[in-house]
């Protein structure tokens, strides 16, 4: 990313914890947010190249969520993190006409939330995202080697971590924020995905009344994996999306 561009701010969510974000600024007047997912940060460079991606149609950010990167706290797994997200926003709402959200993995969940409870988001991208927090899939005997420990042991590690809380806490779920979603949204997700199966972004797209597109990747990994191999074909497919929902108004 351009650091000429790059505001680093801190804002605190309404139980107090602070959250940390960065934002890219090159004069545009919507906001690309990208939400990361379960041991990310805004450090990743997958993220990074994501962001940067997107730099000359949108301004960017890339958040913390709470116990990962420079935020504070203890990831509370979906239960607490919908404010730290709502936190993000409401500081930049007021300097934007539309907000776009790109969230991955258990992001993508928390943005659900925040998409279909508040009126911050205008555009939902949902990338790898699960139906149920509960029901992700966690099949380690398919581990990606080449994303999940070649890629991490090297560049790829930076910006990793997570600082765990309480699992056990009430939470909301993606699937049943359905019925409140009033904004248009495009699940995204790799055919090849191991951590979470395609059929969960199948089986919200079946369910989705608003404005939405899916599009499973052929071959594609998870989550922000999708930036490696098969990086142009993401992007593009974003970019057209957001062009005919967001920019083109009818999001």
């Amino acid at each position: 990313m351009k650091d000429l561009l790059k505001e680093t701010k801190r804002v605190r969510a309404e139980d107090g914890v602070f959250i940390e974000y960065d934002h890219f600024k090159n004069g545009h007047a919507n906001l690309a947010v990208i939400a990361h997912g379960f041991y990310n940060s805004k450090q990743s460079k997958l993220l990074q190249d994501m962001g940067q991606s997107l730099l000359d149609e949108y301004d960017v950010i890339i958040m913390d969520f709470r116990g990962h990167g420079k935020s504070r706290g203890f990831f509370h797994w979906a239960s607490k993190e919908p404010m730290d997200l709502e936190a993000v926003l409401k500081d930049v709402r007021g300097d934007y006409q539309k907000i776009c959200v790109v969230g991955f993995s258990f992001g993508a969940g928390i943005s659900m939330i925040v998409a279909a409870t508040t009126d911050l988001i205008d555009n939902l991208i949902y990338v790898s995202g699960p139906t149920e927090f509960k029901k992700i899939d966690f099949r380690w005997w398919e581990l990606d080697v080449e994303n999940d420990i070649v890629f991490n042991l090297g560049k790829g590690g930076k910006g990793k971590g997570v600082r765990p809380g309480p699992f056990w806490l009430p939470k909301k779920q993606p699937i049943k924020m359905l019925k409140q979603l009033r904004v248009p949204v495009f699940y995204i997700h790799g055919g090849e995905d191991w951590i979470i199966k395609p059929w969960h972004s199948e089986k919200l797209y079946e369910k989705t009344t608003v404005k939405k597109k899916l599009r499973v990747i052929k071959g594609g990994p998870h989550a922000e994996y999708l930036m490696r191999k098969h990086k142009e074909e993401f992007v593009s497919e974003i970019k057209s999306w957001l062009n005919d929902t967001l920019t083109g108004g009818d999001a």
